[in-house]
């Protein structure tokens, strides 16, 4: 879902600041929000200690033992609504030559703080996230003209908003670390979101409708670029998206993916998406033409194509179901 974090953070971002500043800046702060969305997922780096308890006699278990592993600390430290306000400020201070000190104070405190409530790993994967958050902020502030509050709320936009779209795939993350840490469970743990939101009891079509909210999220974001660009979609969808139809031959070819083995489904249908920058074959619109050779045509009808595929092996799923 990383994509997914990554491009809501944008079409919210660059919706709201639509409404006041040009489209330039505009996009710069809901590019600049993508980022700081897909921030929190630096804490699966920490999967990377799995590689070290992989015998190579046993390769096929890597998946489950990368799961495993990055789920120590998944969702927790860096999905916190409470140290995503937090680090916004910090980001924020960062970028200002009178507020760094400041910065360096905040951010020091959440990795003091992660380390007294989640020991060295704690600790580790804090300042891990937070190095990123600052060179994301220095970036941003030397790329565009944003200055300290617009990246605060850049910040907050893409940090608050990256918890929400996980509800879909695993356990909800931590909301509220690291007070969870001293607070009863019950407050610790709203009832409301305490177990992952599921779509669908059949684990197959649960996937799709997962995969489905994601496939959606790009789709708004495309929308908004255009409509803040004043472009037409249909003028950077073309026909050959339809390919995607053939993928419905899936169903019967490949064992139905669920949340827990997905990977074969995720990997082939996405390859779908070479067909919006594969040579045209109709003359109508050459592959050079000034509206084609647009990396948004080729990438809105990629999604095109996936979107398409999506919809088709889901009907195949009902409609004819394999035993």
């Amino acid at each position: 879902m990383m994509v997914g974090h990554a491009m809501a953070a944008f079409a919210l971002g660059t919706a709201l600041a639509s409404r006041r500043w040009s489209a330039e800046r505009a996009l710069a702060f809901g590019v600049v929000a993508g980022a700081f969305a897909a921030l929190p997922d630096v804490d699966m780096v920490y999967a990377a200690f799995g590689l070290a308890q992989l015998d190579p006699a046993g390769a096929q278990e890597f998946p489950e033992l990368f799961w495993e592993t990055s789920n120590v600390v998944h969702r927790a430290i860096t999905h916190s609504l409470v140290v995503g306000v937090i680090a916004a400020v910090g980001f924020a201070g960062a970028a200002s030559n009178r507020g760094r000190v400041g910065a360096a104070l905040v951010l020091s405190g959440l990795v003091a703080l992660a380390f007294v409530a989640s020991d060295l790993l704690g600790g580790a994967v804090m300042l891990a996230f937070l190095l990123a958050g600052v060179g994301v902020a220095l970036a941003a502030e030397r790329a565009t003209d944003l200055g300290p509050p617009e990246l605060l709320g850049a910040g907050l936009v893409g940090l608050l908003s990256h918890p929400f779209g996980d509800v879909f795939t695993g356990a909800p993350p931590r909301f509220f670390y690291p007070l969870d840490v001293w607070l009863p469970d019950a407050m610790a743990n709203p009832a409301v979101l305490a177990d992952r939101v599921v779509l669908s009891a059949d684990p197959t079509l649960n996937l799709l409708a997962v995969f489905g909210v994601e496939l959606a999220t790009i789709w708004v974001a495309g929308v908004v670029y255009l409509r803040v660009t004043d472009r037409d979609v249909l003028g950077h969808l073309d026909a050959r998206a339809a390919v995607g139809v053939a993928y419905a031959i899936a169903v019967v070819a490949m064992p139905a993916p669920t949340l827990q083995v997905s990977y074969h489904f995720v990997f082939s249908i996405l390859a779908l998406a070479v067909v919006g920058v594969a040579p045209r074959l109709l003359p109508s619109r050459p592959l050079l033409s000034a509206d084609w050779h647009e990396t948004i045509t080729w990438g809105m009808t990629g999604l095109g194509a996936v979107s398409i595929a999506t919809l088709s092996y889901a009907l195949a799923y009902v409609l004819f179901p394999v035993a």
